[in-house]
């Protein structure tokens, strides 16, 4: 964890960037120009971001409405979820939208800037790639990756491609959660020790069901992907495909995405991790869903802060410290004594990127090219965490991780997990 008024060799570029941009020191980016209004954003026309959505059900939809104003293309591998999405944006936006099945066709229009990707897990990162390779921005949704070697990948693109890419890992635009990383990270709660997270358990309620054929409105071969080949099950899908390994990693790399991304952000950790990992977990004796039931992943760091993630942990992120306590979960946060959230921060303190919204941070940093707050690398470090618990759990064995080279020292096995083969035809770029 940095001192007092340290910050980051990471929050030292953003800073050095946003006096760039403000500069006017943003040559060499292309500028995005369209005639279509910002509206309530009261953007100038000649500005606006053209954006499409690839996968729009579930969250999908959750993130095309506070953007439908710049949605002009809509992208599902399900066609009545596809053609329901392009008549909501049609009847908001007053105009037509594009429809695409299949999203190598969505990144080929000139008309498109950037890209929301809402998919299931599995296909965030070559999803990712190819829009940075067509010339897109990118907001993906968390959990960045189904395995750690995709996220390195996709962090070489963006910044091959000079790419803008937002984790959608929103409690990073909300002032309770960056309230507490300042103090933590400002010492007020002195040297921390522990910090807990707790994350949901399996919500998953479906009795077993037997394999069958798809349903006509679904390209379940598109669905795949790369995924491995397995009969369609109506179980496996939509929603349901965060409950199995080939898709997902449960609630560890859904809501874990979430908070132990806090816990890193306030650990001073986004360009690192932790140095080992322990883990254990039961699992539904139905076997109706494959990832864990009920789980604990024990982290711990070079600086000997001890990260304790599972399901019978108070929801949120628990900061410990010699001083004190801060608790902060979606619209709460307490500390113990209460004086520590009455404390103002000095200049010398730790002030971090302050974002008041997700998406209109990415939207301005598609403008100014500057780093959104939570940045692909960030992304990819949170995303990591949460898998190296699911690999702790999984193999039964204690990770020995290097965070800096990014590999599982002395265990071959769980070193092959960081990655995986891709289903022919598709291929992972490298």
């Amino acid at each position: 964890m940095e001192k007092r008024g340290q910050v980051s060799r990471r929050e030292f570029l953003l800073k050095a960037g946003q006096a760039a941009a403000g500069a006017g020191v943003v040559a060499g980016f292309p500028t995005i120009i369209s005639g279509r209004a910002w509206g309530a954003d009261g953007i100038p026309p000649s500005e606006q971001i053209r954006v499409g959505f690839i996968g729009v059900k579930n969250r999908g939809m959750q993130n095309l409405t506070p953007l439908m104003k710049h949605a002009v293309a809509v992208c599902d591998v399900d066609k009545n979820i596809l053609a329901s999405a392009k008549a909501a944006v049609e009847k908001a936006n007053g105009g037509t939208c594009a429809a695409y099945s299949d999203y190598r066709k969505l990144l080929e229009a000139k008309d498109i800037d950037a890209v929301v990707i809402s998919t299931p897990d599995h296909w965030h990162a070559l999803m990712t790639i190819d829009a940075c390779a067509a010339g897109k921005d990118v907001y993906c949704e968390k959990p960045l990756t189904l395995v750690v070697s995709e996220g390195q990948q996709m962090v070489k693109a963006a910044r091959h491609y000079k790419r803008i890419v937002q984790t959608g890992s929103q409690q990073r635009s909300d002032d309770k959660f960056r309230q507490a990383c300042e103090l933590v990270r400002s010492g007020k709660l002195g040297k921390i020790h522990t910090v807990r997270v707790g994350i949901p358990g399996v919500n998953y309620k479906e009795p077993n069901r037997p394999d069958s054929d798809p349903p006509a409105e679904l390209d379940y071969q598109s669905w795949l992907g790369p995924a491995p080949y397995r009969p369609f099950n109506v179980n496996r899908v939509h929603y349901n495909f965060r409950w199995f390994w080939d898709y997902s990693g449960g609630q560890m790399t859904n809501f874990g995405a979430h908070h132990l991304d806090i816990a890193q952000w306030g650990l001073g950790m986004d360009e690192s991790g932790p140095v080992s990992v322990e883990g254990k977990a039961t699992f539904d004796a139905e076997k109706r869903y494959e990832v864990a039931q009920v789980s604990e992943a024990i982290y711990t760091y070079a600086n000997g802060v001890t990260v304790i993630c599972g399901t019978n942990e108070k929801g949120g992120v628990t900061f410990q410290g010699e001083k004190g306590s801060i608790w902060v979960t979606r619209g709460k946060i307490e500390s113990t004594p209460p004086e520590i959230l009455m404390e103002t921060l000095s200049d010398s303190d730790v002030h971090l990127y302050a974002s008041k919204d997700h998406y209109r941070n990415w939207l301005e940093c598609i403008k100014s090219r500057k780093l959104p707050i939570c940045d692909v690398a960030i992304g990819h470090r949170s995303a990591t965490v949460c898998h190296l618990g699911n690999i702790a759990i999984r193999t039964g064995r204690k990770v020995i991780w290097d965070p800096k080279a990014e590999k599982v020292i002395g265990d071959a096995e769980q070193q092959k997990m960081l990655s995986y083969g891709y289903r022919s035809p598709w291929k992972l770029p490298g």
